[in-house]
């Protein structure tokens, strides 16, 4: 009996809002690790045979939906979506918010719980505004957690 290889590590970006896509490619490229950025409207990728763009429809979590459903073991996602990275996460993804934090399976409930929180607050004109702007602790951040994500799976 043949033993199947083990799957190639790949990463998939929800694209419509993410910050981080050249330092994604510029990652993927140095480990040659396929990319898939998906999204609901058509942006510029690099002509590179390491990335494919998949615009979905733009129904209501259709990249979401997309997303998790390709997820695996083998998968880095990017996402700042807490719902996004829980269903991720239950199909055995590793998954980076683009600040290079990563949501994992303990951590993730109470992050599912402050985000209906911080909803509810938003929605009483309690709290106005959103997160912090992007700094480049953030994108240094996010090249060292990808870098060491995609060790990872390659070991």
């Amino acid at each position: 009996m043949s033993e199947t290889p083990p799957e190639t590590p790949q990463i998939l970006v929800d694209g419509d809002a993410c910050p981080v896509k050249e330092e994604i490619y510029k990652v993927a490229f140095r480990r040659n690790v396929a990319v898939t950025v998906v999204s609901n409207s058509p942006f510029r990728v690099p002509v590179h045979p390491l990335v494919r763009r998949v615009v979905v429809s733009d129904g209501f979590d259709a990249a979401d939906d997309w997303i998790a459903e390709a997820a695996g073991p083998k998968t880095v996602a990017i996402t700042a979506d807490i719902l996004l990275a829980d269903r991720c996460l239950k199909a055995g993804a590793t998954v980076l918010s683009p600040s290079g934090k990563p949501f994992t399976t303990s951590s993730i409930g109470s992050q599912i719980a402050t985000r209906a929180i911080m909803a509810d607050l938003r929605a009483g004109g309690d709290i106005v505004g959103g997160p912090a702007p992007f700094s480049k602790t953030d994108r240094s951040r996010f090249l060292s957690a990808l870098d060491e994500a995609l060790a990872r799976l390659t070991r």
